[in-house]
Parts: structure tokens; sequence; C-alpha cells
């Protein structure tokens, strides 16, 4: 157990929890349930933390900022904003250079196309569009795989494609960096270079939450479907509606679904628990799992899963959640 301050050690000594007296920065920290000794490190995001004195002493270094997109159009911005949004279109991720010159003299823009994966107007992000340099090349990730449509003279690549585990990685010269798990989920992480230069569904990554929902004509909107609507690509897309709940509405699915995400809930994910939330996360994957009802829904099912996995890594978590009897593809045995 920690240690606790005590009378009854002599000269400034502490109780060690145990019935014995140490030296006060003897004592442990706990992080995650779990006990580190003086002097042991631990990594969190980008910064190292050193156990001293019992308490953590870390690094203050800003870290890159992370946009989530997965499953039935559920989006976590720059800002830690989440909110769901389906639309059978194209839409603006997140583009640099915004305000009246738009996408035309940025750097880079992400688009992704969301269609129908069930019946009940639920969509998915199926395919993404990458722009780079003033669209001299556009990378198309769909179908598990990337490639590349290349307008410009310049011989050098100003980005890289690599792979690691289930994820393919594109990262480009201007801190862009792309992770796309060759199905529905979409992880997209900037320098603090960015921060209030960007827009699009992904938020304007300035720190504040509040004025995430800021539309394409730079108005701060609360309706999340005006919002959404007016990152289309096309004109000619209708626009969204809100949606019936997918449980509701495939009833027979509501129990499935519910056991299924327990997991989230559940004593796997427990080192978690405190570190990020896990009901919205868990309600996100009962509602996918319920919405996919046209084949797929164990993929549905998996990414809302590993979803949460994921921002549980980013706080310093990682939890081995698969088996092989759960979402066993990509399981290391």
């Amino acid at each position: 157990s920690q240690c606790t301050s005590g009378c009854v050690c002599p000269n400034g000594l502490v109780l060690d929890g145990n019935g014995g007296c140490i030296l006060e920065e003897e004592c442990p920290c706990i992080h995650n349930e779990a006990m580190y000794q003086p002097g042991e490190t631990i990594n969190v995001d980008c910064n190292t933390c050193v156990c001293k004195n019992r308490k953590w002493e870390c690094t203050k270094d800003q870290c890159l900022g992370t946009c989530t997109v997965y499953g039935d159009g559920h989006y976590n911005t720059f800002d830690d904003k989440r909110f769901s949004f389906n639309g059978n279109c194209e839409y603006t991720l997140v583009q640099d250079h915004c305000g009246k010159s738009g996408s035309a003299n940025g750097t880079f823009r992400v688009v992704t196309e969301n269609i129908p994966c069930g019946n009940t107007g639920t969509t998915c992000s199926k395919s993404i569009k990458v722009f780079l340099e003033v669209r001299s090349y556009e990378l198309i990730l769909g179908e598990e795989h990337v490639s590349v449509v290349k307008r410009g003279q310049n011989e050098e690549l100003p980005y890289t494609v690599r792979y690691m585990g289930m994820y393919l990685i594109i990262e480009t010269k201007s801190g862009l960096i792309l992770m796309w798990d060759k199905k529905t989920s979409i992880f997209i992480k900037l320098s603090p270079d960015f921060k209030g230069q960007i827009c699009g569904l992904c938020g304007n990554y300035d720190g504040n939450s509040i004025n995430d929902f800021t539309t394409r004509s730079q108005s701060v909107v609360e309706n999340v479907l005006e919002f959404g609507n007016s990152w289309k690509v096309s004109s000619t897309c209708p626009d969204a509606n809100s949606i019936k709940d997918p449980c509701s509405t495939n009833p027979y699915r509501k129990s499935w679904s519910e056991k299924q995400c327990s997991i989230i809930n559940s004593n796997v994910f427990a080192a978690c628990h405190s570190q990020v939330e896990p009901a919205k996360y868990y309600q996100a994957c009962v509602t996918d799992a319920c919405a996919c009802d046209s084949g797929g829904d164990c993929d549905c099912f998996c990414t809302a899963v590993a979803a949460y996995a994921q921002a549980c890594s980013e706080v310093g978590v990682c939890v081995a959640w698969r088996s092989p009897s759960i979402c066993r593809e990509f399981y290391a045995t």
C-alpha cells in the first residue's frame, strides 16, 4: 500500500504500510493501480514522469493533438469534444489555411467519404483522401491499401507510408500524421504548431472545445447537423438528418450488443477507467453494434472497442484485450 505519514516513526521517518519505517523519499508512487519505486519512470503521452518523494515529476513538453473518427460517425476533436454525425457524402475532416481563402493555399487537407453501413441510416467512413501541397499529391486510402495520384513535378515525396501492427500510417513533412486501421477508424495527429490554424469536422485545435462547431463560413453554431453539413465537399450531396436509435429500430440486437460491449466496463480495462471515462465509448459501442445489421457486425463491435483501447494507449495504459474469441484478427499469440 502507499506510504502514509505517521507519528510512531522516529527522526522524520514514515510508515511503509507494512509496519515498518522508511525515509519519505523511499516511498513508492502509484500509477494505474501499479506501484513504482523511487527513480522509476513511466511515459504518459509524449512526457516522461519520474517517481520522487511519493509524487510524479513529469516533463511538460507539448504533445501532438489527436482527432479520432471511428465506427458509426463518432468524432472526438483535437480539443476533446465528442459528437456523432451521420452523413452520406464526402466531408472535410481537417485542413489548414482556413477562412476566405479556404483550402486553396493549404498544405494539407483530409477528406473522408461516408457510406451506409446498416439499414437504419447509419454511415461509416470507408475511404480517406489526403491532399498535400495544394493538391500536388492525392493519397487515397481504401480497400485496405493506399494509392497515390501525383500532379506536381517534385521529385522528393512530402510524406512517408509505413505499417505498424494493424495500422497504416502516413506521416507528412508538414507535421500531419494519419493512422488508419484499414477499416473505419482514423486517428489524425498534428503538431502544436497548428493550434488555431485548422478547421473541419476535427475542430480548430485552439485548446477550447466550446467553439469546435465552427462551420465552413467561420460561424460558431450549436447544432451538430448544421456544423457537419457545412463541411460537405460537394453541395449536391443531401444534408444529413438525425436518425433513429439503432437499438430501438433493431431491438433483437440490443442484448447481444450490450453483452459484447460490456468488455469496455469490465476488469479487462480496469487500469484505464480512471484515466479515460468509458461510459461514452460503451454507449457508442452498443449503438454501432445495433446499427450494423447488414453484415460486418463484429467489425463494428471490434472497431468500437479498439477506439477505447487506443484512447487508453494515448494516456500510457496499454491493454491486451484481443483474444482468440474476441476480435481475433491481429491477435498476437
